[in-house]
């Protein structure tokens, strides 16, 4: 079954299709062996390391490099001199796309998934896998449902990079192929994975039309979209700013919504974080092929972006397992990210405390029969849900610079939050409900989440638009950027900010998350469907100061200016928000 058995973290990969855990590692900060040895040769990793570790990493690392211009050469042998059909030679080079997109997900090296595309791509183009559905192990004509599943998984597999990659084109391209691929197989066999198979089938569309607007060119194509942080993306520290020196090298990217739009072990809520954590992709090949690269006078470019754990319905008890993983692995000056995409649990009833533990939390696995089967919904029992995570559970790792994303219908519990050790502490935390014209779109994610990945088309969003032009777009977009700069100037020339923020603003993921937090909120206010069915805001902890950031005039205007530029100022707010 191409979802796999496990939704859950494991000793291995979590899910044949993607892979999203493993067990918790030490983290490799190298693409070549050229760049293990540098790494090695720098803040005492050599000592932490045994020989052994650095051995097998270095091997893994070459024989990954080599792997392409081995296969590319063995390729008319393995065919021509041991007789192999053309569908071994394309499971070969889909084993081979499958360790590159493996290892991205341990480095969070984008340029990884070009080189899984690459190889999924070639057997596509060659049509290794064209014979399948003609011929068994043996040649002979009658067809195993083995075989037809082997380059079902290939096809589940090659979405999955190029949705990473939002070549959405050839994911369209792609789905129609399965498509039909699966007709085929539920036709041929009556095999117990034909119901799974449609729901992959079903679960892709869903994801690729999950965005809720377009943006076309002069000729109605549809313009492809990458929210991954540009060069340009965050705002630039300008002179004067004093902000903290603080990188983020991990984050924990957690979902438990079963309601969401999703594809096999990734919902659309985790796709957008962790596309929002990752910088633009360049090409491994043509890095690769650089004369001199492989010489040691040339220093390989270093990995930029944050390992991440991509964890879907973790328990309790996995969760804490990575999260002790990284917490030990957090080199000095150095962040941790969670991210939390859960349902809520409330308390059961009042409480003569109020405990880190008395407020609820988010509950991250609903998929087990623990207590009498109905979790959540047993609000008048005395004990409380397993799987919940409270913000008490979370105190044991503030011993180290923590951000914390909460989307959650009780995200207000982590308001609660104590910082016991003293060390740079902020939680960003979603509204609690949404007016009821947007609850109906929550099914394509949820909104909070929105404005920290595209903030410009959340806004056309809530503004009630579905389409745009390329042309106002880039106009509207250039706009924004004028606003990020803004609030990042508002934001470091406060006065009565919690430091807290500016420790965290000197990482340009972290300052981006910030920016767009503020303009998510200061939106939100403004707008006038949000004023008048909810008054539901995402706040933060520490809170910020609400007149200097978002009820700052100054930013209020920009927000009007940029909804003019739209037609849609009517559904915002003219004059400066009253105090509330």
């Amino acid at each position: 079954m191409v979802r796999g058995a496990a939704r859950q973290p494991r000793t291995g990969p979590a899910s044949r299709t993607t892979g999203l855990a493993e067990k918790p590692h030490r983290r490799r900060k190298s693409r070549t062996e050229f760049a293990l040895k540098e790494a090695m040769s720098t803040g005492g990793m050599e000592d932490d390391i045994p020989q052994g570790e650095r051995k097998t990493v270095t091997d893994f690392c070459y024989l990954l490099d080599k792997s392409k211009q081995l296969f590319n050469g063995l390729r008319q042998v393995l065919d021509n001199r041991y007789g192999l059909k053309r569908w071994q030679i394309g499971e070969i080079a889909s084993k081979i796309g499958q360790l590159y997109y493996h290892y991205y997900l341990r480095t969070s090296e984008t340029s990884y998934l070009n080189e899984a595309f690459s190889f999924y791509s070639a057997i596509r183009q060659r049509s290794y896998y064209s014979q399948v559905n003609k011929e068994d192990r043996s040649g002979h004509a009658s067809v195993l449902p083995e075989l037809v599943v082997k380059k079902l998984r290939y096809y589940a597999r090659f979405i999955v990079v190029c949705l990473l990659l939002n070549k959405m084109d050839v994911v369209k391209d792609l789905v129609k192929e399965l498509s039909d691929e699966i007709e085929d197989y539920t036709h041929r066999f009556n095999t117990e994975d034909q119901v799974e198979w449609n729901l992959v089938l079903q679960e892709v569309a869903a994801f690729v039309e999950a965005d809720p607007v377009m943006v076309l060119n002069d000729d109605n194509t549809l313009v492809i979209l990458s929210n991954r942080l540009s060069e340009t993306g965050a705002p630039l520290l300008e002179q004067g700013m004093i902000v903290g020196q603080l990188t983020l090298a991990d984050a924990l990217i957690i979902g438990n919504c079963n309601n969401q739009v999703k594809f096999s072990e990734l919902t659309i809520d985790m796709f957008r974080m962790l596309q929002a954590l990752e910088r633009e992709p360049m090409n491994l090949a043509s890095q690769m092929s650089k004369p001199g690269l492989q010489e040691t006078t040339e220093k390989p470019a270093r990995r930029e972006n944050p390992h991440k754990y991509l964890l879907y319905k973790p328990t309790f008890s996995q969760l804490y397992t990575f999260l002790a993983a990284s917490f030990k692995e957090l080199p000095a000056n150095s962040v941790l990210l969670i991210y939390l995409s859960a349902t809520g649990v409330f308390p059961s009833g009042r409480s003569d405390s109020e405990g880190p533990y008395d407020f609820g939390g988010v509950l991250t696995n609903s998929n087990r029969d623990i207590i009498n089967g109905d979790g959540i919904h047993k609000r008048n029992q005395s004990y409380k849900e397993m799987h919940c995570l409270h913000p008490g559970d979370l105190y044991p790792f503030t011993r180290k610079p923590l951000f914390i994303i909460v989307d959650s219908s009780n995200s207000v519990a982590y308001k609660n939050f104590t910082n016991l050790f003293g060390q740079p502490l902020v939680c960003l935390l979603s509204p609690t409900a949404y007016p009821k014209a947007l609850q109906d779109q929550s099914q394509r994610g949820s909104l909070f989440t929105f404005f920290l990945n595209n903030p410009l088309m959340a806004f056309l969003f809530v503004s009630g638009l579905s389409s745009m032009r390329k042309g106002l777009w880039d106009k509207c977009h250039d706009y924004l950027r004028k606003i990020n700069r803004d609030i990042a100037q508002l934001l470091t020339h406060s006065r009565s900010i919690d430091q807290a923020f500016l420790q965290f603003f000197g990482d340009e993921f972290l300052r981006l998350l910030l920016t767009r937090f503020i303009f998510c909120s200061a939106t939100m206010r403004m707008h006038k469907i949000f004023r008048q069915e909810t008054r539901n805001y995402p706040e933060s902890y520490p809170q910020l100061p609400r007149d200097e950031t978002v009820e700052n005039p100054h930013l209020q205007k920009h927000i009007l200016e940029l909804a003019s530029m739209l037609d849609v100022r009517n559904v915002f707010l003219e004059t400066t928000l009253d105090d509330y």
